[in-house]
């Protein structure tokens, strides 16, 4: 499957994978998966976990993976070509010049609403032309900690990103085998590994504080007075994480 001698996760975050995976039913037999990767810590990290996975899980499974260059200056996605190819896992990259796009026909999102949106377009209609049927996004913990109280605070809402749900086409599955790992488990694996991290993934993120940066500082406080705190809210989040709860 693979050319490569890829590093074995830390076991820690092997069983948070794991039992995500088993709590949402995530993978079935015959699946063909697509991984979204920007290049960032999380998706490279969750690349090297479903290779690993995929040498003993109880079920067959295909993986691709896709990245979509949103044409934003700073963002070279180039250099991981070859280290998909070594991976042996099919690489399918997609350009959209989604920020130009943005000032023309963005109306009361952020930019990082709107660019999220187009990128899950992108994703569905390349998983369709090349017959995945099950969409695998990286995102954390962390990130549905942060996703909870931006809707709380700002949306007057209590919802968050869901574990394992079907897009409303019905022909896709949406997967998040992260969600029960902490970032700074991916962290500290990418960098272990030697991952070819690609700095500032998303650079029009980065060039000024974001709603969600204010809620990571916010919990990281919180963290350091609380250290059950994530815990906590995960045994929260659980029913918002099902396919069954609020709509994403």
């Amino acid at each position: 499957m693979s050319t490569r001698t890829y590093s074995r996760p830390p076991k820690s975050l092997l069983r948070k994978v794991g039992r995500a995976i088993a709590d949402f039913d995530m993978i079935r037999e015959g699946d063909r998966l697509l991984l979204g990767v920007s290049g960032g810590k999380d998706s490279l990290s969750l690349l090297q976990l479903l290779c690993h996975l995929q040498t003993y899980a109880p079920v067959r499974f295909d993986l691709g993976v896709l990245t979509v260059d949103p044409e934003i200056e700073g963002f070279d996605p180039s250099p991981l070509v070859d280290y998909y190819r070594d991976l042996g896992v099919p690489h399918h990259y997609v350009r959209q010049p989604i920020m130009e796009e943005a000032k023309a026909h963005m109306s009361g999102d952020s930019f990082c609403a709107y660019c999220a949106r187009m990128k899950r377009g992108i994703m569905y209609t390349t998983c369709r032309k090349e017959g995945y049927n099950v969409l695998v996004l990286a995102q954390h913990l962390d990130d549905l900690a942060e996703s909870l109280l931006m809707s709380l605070f700002h949306g007057g809402q209590l919802r968050t990103m869901k574990a394992h749900y079907l897009n409303d086409a019905g022909d896709i599955r949406i997967i998040r085998p992260l969600v029960y790992a902490r970032e700074t488990q991916t962290a500290a694996f990418a960098a272990r590994a030697g991952l070819p991290v690609v700095p500032d993934s998303c650079p029009a993120c980065f060039s000024a504080p974001t709603r969600r940066q204010h809620m990571k500082q916010l919990l990281a406080r919180e963290e350091k007075e609380n250290p059950q705190l994530f815990p906590n809210l995960l045994h929260a989040m659980r029913l918002l994480m099902l396919e069954g709860g609020i709509p994403e």
